[in-house]
């Protein structure tokens, strides 16, 4: 499994989504699950961001997956970035 770090920003539909139904933060984490990813953390922040999202995912194409399913709802936009160990990257400069 390889760690991604998710940055969501909500739209109009998905803050009002949330309004009604916070929990409904909580049902999607299941829905990735169901896709093959694991979420290890999740925070609610402050920014051009409105959610990060650290998971692990068997690789990129499943990331791929989940990102267009979840951007295909009009209800979020996702920023998927690979996110490598510190002691993976240096080892991989040497």
């Amino acid at each position: 499994m390889a760690t991604y770090i998710l940055l969501s920003t909500v739209t109009g539909e998905g803050a009002e989504t949330i309004k009604i139904k916070p929990e409904r933060i909580k049902e999607v984490n299941k829905e990735l699950e169901a896709l093959g990813v694991k979420v290890l953390s999740q925070f609610a922040v402050l920014g051009p961001y409105d959610f990060v999202n650290i998971v692990d995912g068997p690789d990129t194409a499943t990331m791929l997956r989940v990102s267009v399913e979840m951007g295909s709802r009009g209800s979020v936009k996702i920023l998927s970035l690979p996110a490598i160990p510190i002691d993976e990257f240096i080892a991989n400069l040497k």
